[in-house]
This record gives C-alpha cells, sequence and structure tokens, in this order.
C-alpha cells in the first residue's frame, strides 16, 4: 500500500471517529439543554399557577390545556415537611390525537391561607426523543458526507502535494542498478526531512557504487593474480613429471600436488564466477529454453560419466521450459544439476530428467537423504567429501536460480535424490 493511501485511510477514519463522537455528544447536549430549559419552564409556570391558585382557590379543580396539565391533591403536613421538588419524564394523553405524547412533569407543594397543604404535579409537552435522534442523524450524516467529501479531497491533494519529492526519490531509486553509475537526482523541497533523506539517498548510492566497483576491481585481480602462479607452478610440475631421474614414489607426490593445482585452479575460477554472480555483472538476460539446453548438453557429460552405467530417462512436458536468465548462467546452472546428480549417483543407478511448462526435476539414485539447510552453503560436501568436487556447484546453481527468480530445492523421494527448479517459487513435482 502506497504511503500516501495509508496516511489518507488513516486520516479519514480518524476524521469519522471524530465526527461520530461529536454527534453523539452533540445529542447529549442539545437533550440535556432542552430538559434543562423544559425544567426552567416548569418553575416559572408552577410559580404562575401557585399565584393564580392562591388568588382563586376553585383552580384546585381544575386540570389545564391542551399544551400543559396539572392537578393539585391535598397532602398532610407531615408529608409537606420532607417533601422533595422533583422533576421527571412521562407521557400525556392527547385526545384530538387520540395518543399519548412524551411530557416533561414536575412536583412541588404549597400552602394555602387557610393552612392545607396541596401537592402540585405539572406537565408540559415536549417533543419526542426518537424524532429528535432521527433528525438529528439525518442532519449529521448529511453534514458529515459533506464535510468527509471536502476535507478528504482537500487532504488527498495537500497529501500528494507533500509527499511528491517522496516519490520522485522512489523513482531514482528504481532507476539505479548496480554497477551502473548513479543518475543525477533532481527533488528540490522545502521540507526538511526529506532533504536529509535525498541527500542520504544520494550518498548511498555513490558509495555502494564505489565499493562496487573496488570489489570488482578487486576480485577481477586477484583472480588474475592468482590463475598466474598457479599457471606457472603447474608448467613446473608438467616440466617436473617429464623428468627421467624421478622414483616412482616422487611421481605419485608430484600427481597428487597436481591434482590439488587443478583442484585450486577450480577453486578460484569459481569463486569468481560466484563474485560475479552476486555483483550482477551477467546484466544480459533473455528467454532461454531449459530443454533446448539440457539437450545440448547432456550427451557430452552421460559420455564423461559412461563407467558408472547409469541408465538415463527423459521427459518433456507438452511446452518447452522458458525462464529469462543469462545464457551463459543457464548453462552453468543445468550443467552444475546435471553433473551432481552423475558424479553422486551409484554405479548402474537410474537419471531422471523431467520438464514441463514452468519446471524441471532431475532425480538420481542415492543412499541416504541430504542435509537441506546446508546442501546449498558453499564448500559443504554432502557425500564423503568427493574428490572431484569442490563444494561450490549447487552453490553456483542456487545463486544463478536465485539471480534468475527461480526456486531451487531438494527433496528425498523415493531412494531418491529430487532436485527441483521453479518459476515463482511454485514446486511442482512429476513422478517418473
Amino acid at each position: 500500500m502506497k504511503l500516501l493511501h495509508y496516511t489518507y485511510r488513516k486520516l479519514s477514519l480518524l476524521l469519522f471517529l471524530l465526527m461520530a463522537g461529536w454527534g453523539v455528544l452533540f445529542y447529549y447536549a442539545i437533550v440535556e439543554e432542552v430538559v434543562d430549559e423544559t425544567d426552567d419552564t416548569l418553575e416559572n409556570y408552577a410559580y404562575l399557577l401557585i399565584r393564580e391558585i392562591l388568588r382563586d382557590p376553585a383552580l384546585l379543580n381544575t386540570h389545564g390545556n391542551l399544551m400543559s396539565a396539572y392537578s393539585c391533591r391535598p397532602i398532610t403536613e407531615a408529608e409537606a415537611t420532607d417533601y422533595q421538588e422533583v422533576f421527571y419524564d412521562t407521557s400525556i394523553y392527547i385526545e384530538i390525537e387520540d395518543e399519548y405524547e412524551p411530557a416533561r412533569a414536575m412536583r412541588t407543594i404549597f400552602r394555602m391561607p387557610d393552612g392545607q397543604f396541596y401537592e402540585l404535579t405539572l406537565m408540559i409537552s415536549t417533543m419526542e426523543r426518537n424524532d429528535l435522534q432521527e433528525a438529528m442523524l439525518w442532519y449529521l450524516s448529511i453534514l458529515f458526507f459533506l464535510l468527509l467529501i471536502c476535507t478528504s479531497i482537500g487532504i488527498r491533494l495537500t497529501l500528494k502535494s507533500i509527499f511528491r519529492p517522496l516519490q520522485r526519490l522512489i523513482d531514482w531509486l528504481q532507476d539505479i542498478e548496480p554497477g551502473k553509475p548513479v543518475p543525477p537526482l533532481n527533488n528540490p523541497t522545502q521540507i526538511r526531512e526529506f532533504r536529509l533523506l535525498s541527500d542520504a539517498a544520494i550518498d548511498m548510492a555513490g558509495r555502494s557504487y564505489k565499493a562496487y566497483e573496488e570489489q570488482k576491481q578487486f576480485i577481477e585481480n586477484a583472480s588474475h593474480e592468482l590463475q598466474t602462479p598457479l599457471a606457472i607452478v603447474r608448467g613446473k610440475v608438467e616440466l617436473l613429471a617429464e623428468s627421467e631421474s624421478l622414483t616412482e614414489q616422487q611421481m605419485k607426490e608430484l600427481d597428487a600436488i597436481y591434482t590439488t593445482l587443478n583442484r585450486a585452479v577450480r577453486l578460484n575460477r569459481s569463486l569468481l564466477l560466484l563474485s560475479r554472480i552476486e555483483n550482477g555483472q551477467f546484466a544480459e538476460q533473455e528467454n532461454i529454453s531449459m530443454d533446448e539446453i539440457i539437450d545440448d548438453s547432456l550427451p557430452d557429460l552421460m559420455d564423461i560419466y559412461n563407467h558408472k552405467h547409469i541408465h538415463l530417462t527423459r521427459k518433456r512436458g507438452d511446452s518447452p521450459f522458458i525462464v529469462r536468465c543469462n545464457h551463459a548462467l543457464a548453462q552453468i546452472m543445468l550443467s552444475n544439476l546435471i553433473k551432481n546428480a552423475l558424479l553422486h549417483n551409484q554405479n548402474q543407478g537410474k537419471l531422471q530428467i523431467i520438464t514441463t511448462s514452468d519446471s524441471l526435476l532431475i532425480k538420481n539414485s542415492g543412499e541416504a537423504s541430504l542435509d537441506k539447510e546446508k546442501l546449498f552453503q558453499r564448500f559443504y560436501h554432502a557425500i564423503d567429501g568427493n574428490k572431484d568436487s569442490n563444494g561450490l556447484g549447487l552453490a553456483i546453481a542456487h545463486t544463478i536460480a536465485t539471480s534468475a527468480s527461480l526456486n531451487l530445492s531438494y527433496e528425498w523421494e523415493d531412494n531418491m535424490h529430487c532436485f527441483r527448479l521453479a518459476k515463482d517459487g511454485k514446486i511442482k513435482s512429476k513422478q517418473a
């Protein structure tokens, strides 16, 4: 969710809660004010009515008019001693409308000249609370929606203007590519935080590009510097091996040295390749058919391990497995996976390669499950520390798969090692 939409939604929710709370408080405030004014009216009316009754005692037997009603009841002096004036809500029957209407009532006492106390009950018709609630609900709803629309448009335009420098900065960050110079950023703003953020982003991008160039240069220099002495040493070992004065034991030692040198050369090349992949130096990508690469490289690899007499099963889906990747890296990834399945296969074992439109499955015979947590780590030798393996083949394949947005995973199924390569993390297996 965009920051603009998130902020807009939060402000709208806050505005809604404030309006709802204000509406409730406004309703109770109005009701309280109406009740207070009604009680004042009752007190004034009671004062005038008592004064008229004192002048004309005949009014003790009357009961008021259409808008108000009253009655007088004689009480004893004992009742009058502790009497308290009260106000309460009640209802009054309106004969013309033939229904009861809400009313506010008051009870008080007064004393006639002859010493008799009377209780006066006075009622005044008031508005219905339900009608008041309904009317206030409609008016507040209309007011709320009008205010919400106006403020929403204003808030959105204001926020969009405020966050425009941030959007420009995000667009600029998305244009930055590893290994390429940092593009200029034209992002003028009066907001101090955005200025600091832009300056920090420019500084970070500059330092990242400089570190990338320095690391790239170091890797290339280190690789070349290592290749030269390794090649010289290997050449001298070859020359020394041609000497006729060497004993059989010395020849064995030279052969071990030569094998170690070859492993060092392969290790140097593999580490250089890993670093170049992680630094994004294989930027050229295209749509590649995994089936074509497999069919091109599989015969040569099978010939290399022909001595194991491995039984190959190759299955294809209705459509080829197409991925967007660097062609050279795709070849290295598939070559490493197939070589791993051949190298660590059993004599007269099985190799199954199955492709669908969105996945690749490579299965080979095995004796026990491997550690999935460590399998794709560098220098991890899964099976008996095989001397022909430098422990980087699967790590390189996993790094290439990740750079191409593919998911490479391992499972142990039916006494076979299963490596699955799928798009978008969707692992789909098909049984052979």
